[in-house]
Parts: C-alpha cells; structure tokens; sequence
C-alpha cells in the first residue's frame, strides 16, 4: 500500500494515482518499495544490487514500464544505477524520474545513472520529470545522468522536465548514434529562487543518415541560475540541430552555448539559440483578456514550457 505523501509525490513525478499496470518498479528512500515483471519486460536487480537491469523482448509493442524513485527521508542522498536492454524491433515507452519530498533542514537528493542499448529497429519513448516539494529548508539536488546507444535505424525520443523546487541539479545526457538511427531530446526547466540548474549535452552522430535534434526551454526567475551546453559531433553524413530559448525574470542568470563539430564534409549541423524577457504586447493582450499581470505571466511560461 502507498501513503499519503508517496501518492503525491507518485502524481507529481509519474501521473500515478496508484500502483500502475504493468511492468513497474517504485523505490522509495534507497530501496524497492514495489515491483512487477510483464511476459515482455524483466526488471532485476544489478549484480551489486545498487541499481535495476530492464530487459525488454525484442519485438515488443504498445508496452510501457514505470521507473520513479521519491525520497522522503532527511539526510539522505540516493544513488541508483540502471540499465535498459531495449529489444529489436520493439516499441516501448519509459516513465521514470524523481520526486523529493524535504520536511526538514537537512538535504535530500537522488543521483540517478540510467545506460540504455536500444536494438536494431526499436523505438523507445523516454519520460523523466523531477519534481521536490515539502516546507523543509533542507537543499533537494536531483543529478541524473542518461548514456543512450542507438542501434541501427532506432529511434528515441526523451521528455526531461524538471518545473520547480530543486535546490540543485545537474543533468548530462550523452548519446551516440548508428546508421539510419535518429534522437529528440526535449527538455523544459524552470528554476526560482537561489536555485541552480545546470545540463551539459554530448551527441555523437557515428552512422551514416544519422539524426539528432535537441530542444531545450528554460525559464529562470528569482536569482536563480541556469546552464546549458550542446555539442553534437558529427562523424558522418548526418544530420544534428540545436535549438535553446530562455526567459530570464527578475534577477536570473542564463549561459547558453551550443557546439556543432563537423568531422565528416556531408555533415549538415545547424544552431538557433535566444534569450530574453517576457514580451509587453503578450502580457497586454492577454490582460486585456482579464487575467491579471501574475496571472498572463503564468499562462505565458506554461506555453513556453510545453
């Protein structure tokens, strides 16, 4: 059974009411809390038991396997190591992410390290959202690290999402493509406060007829910090885009550099990069409307964000 806290911190990170269907793992505070196998996907743990191994049959379709960590004990810092093993020909989706709930003045935090080998052929759909809340002045630090290995003519794509409450985070995504093989990675930050974000991005297109494109939307308020830095590398005829907008408000502080590295002469790499306060006119037109100037600036970054 989940308590109270554990289902919201479940909501907020996962969309989870309850105990989802299907293949899932919950680890609360450095341990399983809950886990369940499907006859396509196995989860267990690692050799040294600090981590899950998730095996997904190749050939699976329409399945999905739920990953979230919460942590709620002060004081304690979680480290996880997993490992995803995607199938051949398969077409899955994984949630994960982490949600801190921090009641005390100690820190809390949780690094999560995830290494995926996608096959031949698969499609992977990666969700991962950090979210902490509670009224503890403790620091919440989130610092995940994703390494992704694209076989030939797979593709992924990753939703990382972290809107609000993380004292500290460090994100670095690494990835390396195959022939024919193509990557999105999504990413939408919001920080507030004295909060810092940070997200270092290395891409290396290896195969022929490779493709990335990485979007990140950053929205920094209070006197918090953020930044964000892209290199693709391109080892063949391929294709690699970066795009990085932020909105910067009250007294925030953004550092923005996206790197294209053309080793190959039909590599075709391309940059657009902004960053900049809240129009007046969109604020105007949407007080016009009747919302309030909080109200026009809420409805502005959720745009934003999506």
């Amino acid at each position: 059974m989940l308590a109270g806290l554990d289902k919201e911190l479940l909501k907020n990170v996962a969309d989870l009411e309850n105990i989802p269907k299907g293949a899932y793992s919950i680890r609360k505070n450095g341990a399983t809390l809950s886990r369940e196998i499907s006859p396509n996907i196995i989860i267990e743990d690692n050799a040294k038991g600090n981590g899950i191994i998730v095996t997904i049959k190749p050939g699976t379709v329409n399945e999905s396997v739920h990953i979230p960590v919460i942590v709620s004990q002060a004081g304690l810092h979680d480290l996880v190591y997993n490992t995803f093993i995607i199938g051949e020909n398969s077409d899955v989706t994984i949630i994960a992410g982490c949600g801190i709930h921090c009641g005390t003045s100690k820190s809390e935090g949780h690094e999560g390290i995830h290494d995926f080998q996608v096959g031949k052929g698969a499609r992977v759909k990666y969700v991962e959202k950090h979210v902490a809340i509670g009224d503890g002045q403790g620091e919440r630090s989130l610092n995940p690290t994703t390494k992704v290995f694209l076989g030939e003519n797979s593709h992924v794509e990753m939703e990382l999402t972290q809107l609000g409450g993380v004292s500290k985070a460090n994100r670095i995504n690494d990835a390396n493509l195959s022939a024919g093989s193509s990557l999105i990675i999504k990413e939408h930050v919001l920080t507030d406060y004295e909060q810092n974000a940070s997200s270092e991005n290395n891409i290396i297109l290896e195969g022929d007829n490779s493709s990335a494109n990485m979007v990140s939307r950053s929205v920094i308020k209070g006197n918090s910090k953020q930044f964000f830095y892209a290199t693709i590398e391109a080892r063949a005829k391929c294709l690699g885009h970066i795009e990085c907008d932020a909105i910067i408000m009250d007294n925030g502080i953004n550092e923005t550099i996206p790197s294209l590295k053309a080793l190959h002469p039909d590599a075709e790499l391309t940059h657009e990069a902004s960053i900049g306060k809240i129009a007046n006119d969109q604020l105007m037109k949407l007080m016009s409307l009747g919302l309030t100037y909080d109200e026009a600036v809420n409805r502005i970054i959720q745009g934003f964000l999506k």
